[in-house]
């Protein structure tokens, strides 16, 4: 990946691919996913919450649907992410390094560091309680201001309703972008979903998709965004 050439993300809360018609079908949510024609797709909700927490994608099908392949990121060999965090990457784009990290809250919650050649990308997705996100949020900034410099972006669904107050803790190292409202898919009145990245990044919002007629795949969302890195 060149230092100059744009990486278009895209960050989707996939939902365990239950649609918002309460039908779970992998394969809607896997061609959303290609419609996107993003490099890097963060997922949230990527994995089932019981048990061992398997994928709710077929593994053996995300690359020939998408052109996208899962990064490491799980710990064991049913699931596709961590705290239903996932990532998938064009065949090129090689994770460095992966870093997980837990994070405080109620919730079990957790984010995720892939350092892909000239860019960290953290993926989230934050909890339900303002208290445990600023908590989270502290926690994130801290961890990653412990490693050497790199140009960052953190995007997922950030669980944060209002676009005043909540993220203070971040605006003040990172440009939030919040691209609109989506959440919940159907009829969004939320912008839920949201990326931050460092002054080293240049990032444009792009418009997703049309949505298609009929239930979506998700209760969320997709965004997608162009980075400039260098």
């Amino acid at each position: 990946m060149s230092d100059f050439a744009p990486l278009r993300l895209a960050s989707y809360n996939i939902r365990a691919a239950l649609g918002s018609d309460l039908r779970r079908d992998p394969l809607r949510v896997l061609t959303a996913i290609a419609a996107l024609k993003a490099d890097v797709v963060v997922l949230q909700e990527a994995d089932f919450r019981l048990g061992q927490r398997p994928s709710a994608l077929p593994r053996d099908l995300i690359e020939s649907k998408t052109g996208l392949i899962p990064l490491p990121v799980a710990e064991n060999d049913v699931s596709l992410g961590w705290h239903g965090i996932a990532m998938l990457a064009r065949p090129d784009l090689h994770a460095e390094t992966i870093r997980r990290y837990p994070l405080p809250g109620l919730e079990p919650r957790g984010a995720v560091v892939a350092e892909l050649h000239n860019l960290r990308l953290v993926g989230v997705h934050l909890g339900l309680l303002r208290r445990s996100r600023r908590a989270q949020l502290d926690h994130i900034r801290d961890e990653l201001e412990a490693l050497s410099p790199r140009p960052t972006v953190i995007a997922g669904d950030f669980n944060e309703w209002s676009r005043r107050v909540g993220l203070g803790r971040l605006a003040r190292h990172y440009t939030i972008l919040t691209p609109g409202r989506t959440f919940p898919a159907q009829m969004p009145i939320g912008s839920l979903d949201r990326l931050a990245h460092c002054d080293s990044v240049r990032a444009q919002m792009l418009p997703a998709p049309p949505r298609a007629r009929g239930p979506h795949p998700s209760d969320h969302l997709p965004i997608l965004a162009e980075l400039h890195l260098g």
